[in-house]
């Protein structure tokens, strides 16, 4: 399906959830929407999927005006947070459910194979109530494949699942999603779980779509602060820094030697010095320095792991940071410790908060 949002806004009384938004999403492909609670995510779902009606704007689909035509009338597939399936059911007749209200054929062949593509083949005569909470999801999952709608819409499917349990479904969910037809949105607060699904990104912001993409162009590119905000976990580390001759002068007297070409969005022709903002993922500091990095020194204030990797929180030179390390790291806090990073590494936006520099060279499209 080919649905697009055109100049979408929604109103509830004084509260407005969107903003004068449009989105074209990528057909036959999955879209995440990527923002924290009450972005306007699942205010986006819900107009999609026919729950509510824009206050204004057109809702396309394959060319047609489908503005306010009510859910029932559409073929569109829901899993939402919680884990919604029939309790009277087995797992076998909850997958079959949509089937045999399509009139199929093969119902069984077909369950059989779902359900061993989500890995329950081995509960389809049991009850929903005597499996675990991962497992009714996979269940729940199961049924909205099996429907085979040409939109299907995921809230936070996830959200309520432990760790474990989410890191399983979200590495299968990519290759499920990847080998369909439907068009499918995903949304989740998590952008780890963006990447981790891949496809396209749309970053919702305080009722806005910020930016729309491949998932590692907006990444690697956000178009803005408030798009390298919202992508990145732990958070991206920011700090000021002034144009001079030779590079930005950060505080402390640290030279990062960056210059913005003079095509370059914030760059100024004809000015020498002014005001940006440097930002440094988590990830890109380290403890060993290479050939041509800087090196800032920093008290450790906190030491934290969070599965393989461990999030050390230093106070610098340059401010707070946050360095993210592969491994277990056992630091004492109060520790004095150099980091080191890359200026290659780093991004730059200007005054406005824009993006002009983006590792690599890259720059938003």
């Amino acid at each position: 399906m080919q649905l697009a949002l055109e100049e979408i806004t929604r109103r509830e009384g004084a509260e407005t959830w969107l903003y004068d938004t449009s989105l074209s999403l990528q057909p036959a492909a999955l879209t995440v929407l990527l923002g924290a609670t009450r972005a306007g995510k699942t205010s986006l779902m819900r107009i999609m999927a026919g729950l509510d009606a824009p206050t204004t704007g057109r809702v396309m689909a394959d060319g047609r005006d489908v503005t306010g035509v009510p859910v029932r009338k559409r073929n569109v597939a829901m899993v939402y947070q919680q884990f919604i399936n029939y309790p009277s059911m087995t797992v076998a007749q909850n997958i079959a459910s949509p089937l045999r209200l399509r009139g199929e054929r093969n119902v069984s062949e077909r369950v059989r194979q779902l359900a061993q593509r989500l890995h329950i083949d081995m509960f389809l005569d049991r009850l929903p109530e005597e499996l675990s909470g991962g497992q009714q999801q996979r269940v729940a999952l199961a049924r909205a494949l099996a429907k085979n709608a040409p939109l299907m819409l995921l809230d936070e499917p996830l959200v309520n699942l432990d760790y474990k349990l989410r890191e399983e479904l979200r590495e299968e969910l990519g290759q499920v999603f990847g080998s369909g037809e439907s068009t499918i949105v995903y949304a989740t607060t998590e952008p780890a779980e963006a990447l981790m699904l891949g496809g396209h990104t749309a970053v919702v912001d305080r009722g806005r779509v910020l930016q729309y993409g491949p998932a590692a162009e907006v990444f690697q590119a956000p178009r803005n602060l408030d798009v390298a905000k919202a992508y990145s976990d732990p958070p991206m580390n920011f700090f000021q820094a002034f144009r001079v001759p030779g590079g930005l002068q950060l505080p402390h007297s640290v030279l990062l030697p960056l210059e913005l070409d003079q095509g370059a969005p914030g760059a100024d022709a004809h000015a020498t010095t002014g005001s940006v903002t440097v930002g440094l993922r988590a990830a890109s500091l380290r403890l060993a320095g290479r050939d041509g990095d800087l090196t800032v020194s920093g008290r450790v204030s906190l030491a934290e792991m969070s599965g393989s990797d461990t999030f050390l929180h230093l106070a610098t030179e340059l401010g707070d940071l946050v360095a993210q390390l592969q491994g277990v790291h056992e630091v004492a806090l109060g520790t004095q410790l150099p980091v080191h990073f890359s200026p290659a590494s780093c991004y730059v936006f200007d005054a406005g908060g824009d993006l002009a520099l983006a590792p690599r060279g890259g720059r938003p499209a």
